[in-house]
């Protein structure tokens, strides 16, 4: 890295919390190593009372731009000046690009989740899906699966501060395109364990089974599981949640979140430089295998 740092070098950030597990500055800054390009990811731990001015001193900085993650990625887009299309239709932002003092809020979290799928041989078009969550991650993956295929999307939630945002991404499926979503509440056991069993595939998008909840997983027991029913995670530190552990032992078809961290920093990546993610290079240096 010293080697590499020089003058011109401009940064490229991460704001969340907690952020100190995160795989992408090792993933980012050795891109830009095997491409010979002078930029450095630096990694910052920001939560919702210090984003605002985070984005001012980025801005101040002359940050070329930055990744958002949790819990900043629905709250970011008041504080720039432009979102893309996808990233309004989500209202949640995880790419800001500066464009010489113009701050563009994208989101490229659902397309990083298909993409992994797809690496994995897993296709969900046509069929029935069943998510938790209704957060930044959660409301990309859902947008995303319904502007690819998927015909049915049943959304899991707790009634707490997101379910409005639950409601509205069930809106948009239902008007916006040819999917068919159905909000549930997260308490409904009953509902959750029918819908899970008509599932082709379960998903866990939000942050149980990472810290502070490590060790912990959004169903209630491995009968919500069957040996066909394929469960992914977005968590990917640690790399097998207590969701992932025990629906292997069930013998479900599993998948964590670094195939979805890698290819959405991909896309980001591609906004910030104009130039493509060597990603064979990337599976082999973050040991990602599918």
């Amino acid at each position: 890295m010293a080697e590499r740092i020089s003058g011109h070098t401009e940064l490229i950030g991460l704001i969340a919390t907690p952020i100190r597990h995160s795989k992408s500055p090792k993933m980012h800054n050795e891109a830009f190593a095997k491409l010979g390009l002078d930029y450095a990811y630096l990694a910052f731990e920001v939560g919702n009372e210090e984003l605002e001015d985070a984005v001012k001193g980025f801005k101040a900085l002359k940050v070329r731009g930055y990744n958002v993650s949790m819990p900043n990625k629905t709250v970011i887009g008041q504080y720039l000046d432009h979102l893309s299309p996808a990233a309004e239709l989500c209202g949640a932002v995880n790419t800001v690009v500066n464009d010489n003092g113009v701050l563009t809020g994208h989101i490229t979290d659902g397309i990083g989740y298909m993409r992994s799928l797809k690496d994995a041989g897993i296709e969900p078009a046509g069929k029935k899906v069943t998510i938790t969550g209704a957060g930044g991650a959660a409301t990309a993956i859902e947008i995303q699966m319904a502007l690819d295929g998927v015909k049915e999307i049943s959304i899991f939630n707790r009634r707490d501060e997101f379910w409005e945002r639950a409601e509205q991404n069930v809106k948009n499926i239902n008007e916006k395109t040819s999917c068919k979503a159905t909000l549930f509440d997260l308490a409904d056991t009953e509902a959750f364990k029918r819908e899970i069993e008509d599932s082709y595939l379960f998903a866990n998008a939000t942050g149980v089974g990472m810290k502070p909840l490590e060790g912990q997983m959004v169903i209630p027991d491995a009968s919500f599981l069957r040996k066909d029913l394929i469960v992914t995670d977005v968590v990917y530190m640690p790399t097998e949640t207590e969701l992932l552990r025990v629906a292997k032992e069930v013998g479900c078809k599993t998948m964590n979140g670094l195939g979805m961290m890698l290819y959405q920093g991909a896309a980001a990546f591609e906004l910030w430089t104009g130039k493509e993610m060597p990603i064979d290079y990337m599976k082999e240096i973050l040991d990602i295998k599918f």
